[in-house]
């Protein structure tokens, strides 16, 4: 079983690759689809098949998909995501491939937000398409706070329009596992999973959690959506830029991200990483 793993060069795919090869895939068998192969050369030198693989750019596709049983599509990050996204799915179907795992985001058909909209498109597509698929609906990542918690670091403040909403977040390793899983598996196959950590913090939490990995008092400051707009281009960020980040936080406070029900520890079968841990091994990691 040759399995391909796109966006392999990304902060989840190379955890994902980690992951195939603790659970006991052969190097010989991933194939890492990356859009700059350079950029992976340490993948290479592990004996993983490195081959350009650009979302965007449909005649690298088809070349990366010889041989492959099964396939990860993370998403991407591109603009125009949803064509990049049905670029691969279209390549796989024509690759005759046996299954395709897609990293989705959360909620995304219960509620409306920019980011759930793309993903819910890019799953339209993968079911007209007819590929067995596993869909991963993965929460937020732990380490998307990594860079709020520096801040915080000199500020002692975390500024946020989400008001009392929770965020049940798990580290990218997490989720690392439950995709590897899920592509060598068959327990997950034609399943749509929502994947979250165990607990549901509040950002007085988050404060407090950031308190204790950076050694100083934080705490949590609610502002309203057009406040934090209005500060987000203050401090330089374009209009649609600011409108999205802000429009993410309000996603959050509609409840977007708070659902738990423990699928992902089942998966994994072990308890999700902590929100202080992940969050102290990202910043070590920097």
């Amino acid at each position: 079983m040759t399995l391909l793993v796109t966006a392999a060069s990304g902060h989840l795919g190379r955890l994902v690759v980690d992951a195939l090869l603790e659970r006991g895939a052969a190097a010989s068998d991933i194939v890492a689809g990356v859009r700059t192969p350079a950029k992976a050369s340490d993948l290479a030198e592990r004996g993983i098949r490195v081959v350009e693989f650009d979302y965007s750019r449909p005649e690298t596709l088809a070349p990366a998909f010889d041989g492959v049983s099964r396939v990860l599509l993370i998403s991407g990050t591109d603009a125009d995501r949803v064509a990049g996204h049905g670029n691969v799915v279209d390549a796989a179907r024509a690759a005759g491939v046996e299954r395709l795992v897609y990293t989705s985001a959360p909620r995304n058909d219960v509620i409306d937000y920019a980011l759930g909209a793309d993903h819910k498109a890019t799953e339209a597509l993968i079911a007209a398409s007819g590929l067995d698929a596993t869909i991963l609906r993965n929460n937020w990542y732990t380490e998307n706070y990594l860079d709020t918690v520096a801040r915080a670091a000199e500020t002692g403040e975390i500024v946020a329009a989400v008001g009392d909403a929770r965020v049940a977040s798990a580290s990218r390793r997490d989720y690392a596992e439950a995709a590897a899983i899920a592509l060598t598996g068959d327990e997950l196959r034609g399943q749509t999973l929502e994947l979250s950590g165990d607990v549901a913090w509040n950002y007085d939490e988050l404060a407090e959690a950031a308190s204790e990995v950076v050694g100083r008092p934080v705490t949590y400051t609610a502002v309203t959506v057009e406040q934090l707009t209005a500060g987000l281009e203050a401090a330089g960020l374009n209009a649609g830029t600011a409108a999205f980040v802000a429009g993410m936080d309000l996603a959050i406070a509609r409840g977007a991200l708070e659902q738990v029900d423990g699928t992902l520890s089942r998966v994994i079968g072990r308890p999700t990483t902590p929100l202080v841990d992940g969050l102290r091994a990202g910043l070590a990691a920097r």
